[in-house]
C-alpha cells in the first residue's frame, strides 16, 4: 500500500494523539483512555472519511511496535519473582474461560458449535484476533463471525470503563490490577489502556500477562482445527499452525527486555524509548476507539452476549480473588 494512501489517516492519528495528550493536560484526565473516546467520538459522531481508513487501519501496528519497545522498560527480576504463579493463573483462567464459553453456548443456551468455539478463543485469548483466526481454522461462516466479533468488542467497550472504577474502589496495587486485566480482559489495546490509566507498573504488568494469554493463540487455533477436521472426517493440521498464528512481537518484547535487563541501553536511551512507546499507543487507540461501532454493538445477539458476560463474570471474580491471596 501507498505512502500516499496511507498519509491522510496517519495524519488523522497524529492529531488524535496530539489533542488527546492535550486534552489529558487541561482536564486532568489519563491521555490514554482520552484517545479511545475521541477515535469512539470520531466514528460514531463525525463519521470517518474512505480515504482515512487504510492509515487509521494502521493502528493495530502502532500498538504491537509499542509493545515491542516497552519491553525495554521491564525488570525482568520482578517477572521472575512471581512469574510462575502469574503463568499458572493465566494457563488457568484461559482455560476455564473457553471451557466454560463451550459448555453454556452448547448445552445451555443451545448456540451453533463453532459459533461457540469462537466466542470461547474471543473470551479466553485476544478477542477478534482470536475470532478471526479460529474461524479459518474452523470453517465458521461469515455471519457467526460478526456475531462473535461483535461480542468481543461489545464487552471491550464496557470492560474499559468498569476495570478502572473497580480498581480504584478496591484501591487495587500496580501488580494485582494489571495482572487482572491481562488474564479476565479480551483484547490486547483495551488491557494495555486500562493498565497505564491505573499506573505504569499496572500497564507492564497488563501487557505481559495479556502477552502470554495471546502466545497461546496458536495452540488454540490448532486444537480447534484438529477437532473440527477429526468431526469433519479431514486429515490433522500442520504443526506450521503454531507459528502462523503466534503473536510475532511478542519475540520482540522478549528481545527487547533481554538487552535492557544486560544493561547495553543508557538511561537517555530508556527515556527515549519510554517517551516513543507512550506516543506509539496514544495512535494506536485514537485508532481503537474507531472500531468501537454501535451500529454494530447494537447488532450483537442477546444469546452471544449473555454466554460471554457469564463467563467474563467468573473469570473476572475468580482470577481477582486469586490474585489478593497470592500476590
Amino acid at each position: 500500500m501507498s505512502v500516499r494512501r496511507l498519509a491522510p489517516g496517519l495524519v488523522a492519528l497524529c492529531v488524535g494523539a496530539v489533542l488527546a495528550r492535550a486534552l489529558a493536560v487541561s482536564l486532568g484526565f489519563n491521555h490514554l483512555l482520552l484517545a479511545i473516546a475521541l477515535g469512539f467520538v470520531a466514528t460514531n459522531v463525525v463519521g470517518i472519511p474512505d480515504r482515512l481508513e487504510p492509515g487509521i487501519a494502521t493502528h493495530k501496528l502502532w500498538l504491537g511496535a509499542g509493545i515491542v519497545l516497552m519491553g525495554a522498560s521491564i525488570s525482568l527480576e520482578t517477572v521472575l519473582e512471581v512469574g510462575g504463579v502469574v503463568l499458572l493463573i493465566v494457563l488457568g483462567v484461559t482455560a476455564g474461560t473457553a471451557l466454560v464459553v463451550e459448555l453454556l453456548a452448547r448445552n445451555v443456551f443451545g448456540l451453533a458449535d463453532r459459533m461457540g468455539s469462537l466466542l470461547a478463543a474471543g473470551a479466553s485469548i485476544c478477542g477478534v484476533s482470536a475470532v478471526v483466526a479460529v474461524a479459518g481454522a474452523v470453517r465458521a461462516r461469515e455471519e457467526q463471525i460478526a456475531y462473535a466479533a461483535a461480542t468481543v468488542l461489545l464487552f471491550d467497550a464496557i470492560t474499559i470503563v468498569v476495570y478502572p472504577v473497580v480498581g480504584d474502589l478496591l484501591n487495587l496495587s500496580g501488580i494485582v490490577f494489571g495482572t487482572w486485566a491481562g488474564v479476565s480482559m479480551f483484547s490486547t489495546g483495551p488491557v494495555v489502556a486500562v493498565g497505564f490509566a491505573h499506573s505504569e507498573v499496572a500497564g507492564q504488568w497488563a501487557t505481559m500477562t495479556k502477552l502470554a494469554r495471546n502466545a497461546l493463540i496458536g495452540v488454540v487455533v490448532l486444537a480447534y482445527a484438529s477437532y473440527y477436521a477429526r468431526e469433519a472426517g479431514g486429515g490433522r493440521p500442520s504443526i506450521r499452525t503454531l507459528w502462523d498464528e503466534f503473536p510475532k512481537f511478542v519475540l520482540g518484547f522478549l528481545g527487547l527486555a533481554l538487552v535492557a535487563s544486560a544493561g547495553a541501553l543508557s538511561s537517555g536511551q530508556l527515556d527515549a524509548i519510554e517517551n516513543a512507546y507512550n506516543w506509539l499507543f496514544v495512535l494506536a487507540f485514537v485508532g481503537l476507539g474507531t472500531e468501537i461501532r454501535l451500529n454494530d454493538l447494537r447488532s450483537t445477539g442477546v444469546t452471544p452476549a449473555i454466554v460471554v458476560l457469564c463467563a467474563l463474570l467468573a473469570s473476572s471474580v475468580l482470577s481477582l480473588a486469586t490474585l489478593l491471596v497470592v500476590l
